[in-house]
């Protein structure tokens, strides 16, 4: 859960933009789009090692 601690004189537009960059840091709006459809255990396996496969393409060149 992200949450930010309100400051003393800080405007409703600094709350509202570290609150974002809590919820970008944490994963939360990813891991949300990741489970708004069903996906099997193989899939996600098969995801997994795309994405895995391209981190290794990328640390290479």
């Amino acid at each position: 859960m992200a949450y930010v601690e309100i400051r003393d004189g800080e405007p409703p537009e600094g709350i509202v933009s570290r609150f974002r960059a809590a919820v970008t840091r944490n994963g939360i709006l990813k891991e949300h789009k990741d489970r708004r459809f069903f996906r099997s255990k193989g899939e996600k396996a098969r995801l997994a090692a795309r994405r895995s496969a391209r981190r290794r393409r990328r640390s290479i060149t």
